[in-house]
């Protein structure tokens, strides 16, 4: 697997784990949560810039967002119990497709 991403992956398994902290810090009123999602963005957008270096700003951003989106819906169903109704799981599978699209035919992304 090419190394931009593995970085890429880390980026956005450290936004997906920053933004679950985000909720559970209750607006930053636990310290523990809190911490984390200092810590959990910092590596974050580390890892970003990292991917930055082989992959151009559009299709980073466009693949981190959209995979940190999907992910953290998941988690907000399966932890927070925060249900999705059918134009919000249309929305997800889309910018999933999206993303697809962009790996299996865009020239602009590096396979």
């Amino acid at each position: 697997m090419p190394v931009h991403y593995i970085y890429l992956i880390i980026a956005i398994a450290a936004e997906t784990v920053g933004t679950t902290a985000l909720q559970a810090s209750a607006q930053f009123t636990r310290l523990g949560p809190t911490f984390l999602v200092v810590v959990a963005y910092c590596l974050a957008f580390y890892f970003l810039g990292l991917a930055l270096k082989y992959v151009p700003v559009g299709i980073a951003y466009a693949i981190w967002s959209g995979l940190g989106i999907v992910l953290i819906a998941l988690i907000g169903f399966t932890l927070f119990g925060q249900r999705l109704d059918l134009p919000a799981i249309l929305g997800l599978s889309l910018i999933i497709g999206g993303i697809v699209i962009i790996q299996l035919f865009s020239k602009t992304a590096t396979h």
